[in-house]
């Protein structure tokens, strides 16, 4: 048996780096990076996310609304086991995600990597919640009430940030994404979020004889 003070050394390299390939991927997301807004965008984004209650579904019919929910419902299950708090945490992504002219699919892929749908996930920079939107975006463009580990408000601010990268990025997913985390240019981070988008939210495209096409 090795000695224990050659177990206690090797004990100390091993466990940290043990302890950072435990760490969920929330703990290194999140990073957008602070910039200055003409006054302009800085006036869109403030009505961006003026705090308002969804009003409606944002699904074009009751079938396509059902349809959606109840698929989604039961991949994201083993991650909010509660279903009331899992339908309306659908709900607010569909409307917060189209509100914004984004893909609601492509949002809880990009969930699933910054938070692991964690509500009160905070990265090691400081980043919030779903989303994980950086503290400084309530300064900017929010007011002081603006609790980031609100659902509606948390998903709100970050569906508004990548609309904002993506009309900065000319509509260029792979860099407005980089920007969103903190790392553009680099390829990890865009992959990540479309591998999660693809292979675990992505609806099966319906047949055109049946008259419905996919909500998104």
């Amino acid at each position: 048996m090795p000695h224990p003070r050659i177990l206690n050394s090797v004990s100390r390299i091993l466990y940290p780096a043990l302890l950072a390939l435990c760490l969920p991927l929330a703990a290194q997301a999140g990073a957008q990076k602070q910039e200055a807004l003409s006054a302009s965008v800085r006036a869109v984004l403030q009505h961006s996310v003026s705090d308002q209650a969804v009003s409606k579904p944002a699904f074009p019919t009751q079938y396509e609304a059902d349809a959606w929910l109840n698929d989604m419902s039961r991949r994201l299950q083993k991650r909010i086991p509660d279903a009331e708090y899992r339908i309306d945490f659908l709900n607010t992504v569909h409307y917060e995600a189209t509100r914004a002219g984004l893909d609601p699919q492509l949002v809880l892929g990009l969930i699933e990597v910054e938070s692991g749908f964690k509500k009160y996930a905070v990265s090691s920079v400081g980043a919030r919640g779903y989303m994980q939107v950086m503290p400084f975006w309530v300064k900017e463009i929010g007011t002081a009430e603006h609790n980031l580990f609100h659902l509606r408000i948390n998903l709100r601010y970050g569906c508004t940030i990548l609309r904002h990268y993506l009309d900065i990025e000319k509509g260029d997913l792979y860099r407005a994404l980089g920007r969103y985390n903190g790392s553009l240019g680099r390829p990890e981070y865009p992959n990540l979020v479309r591998a999660a988008w693809h292979n675990h939210w992505t609806l099966p495209r319906r047949t055109a004889d049946n008259g419905h096409s996919p909500a998104s």
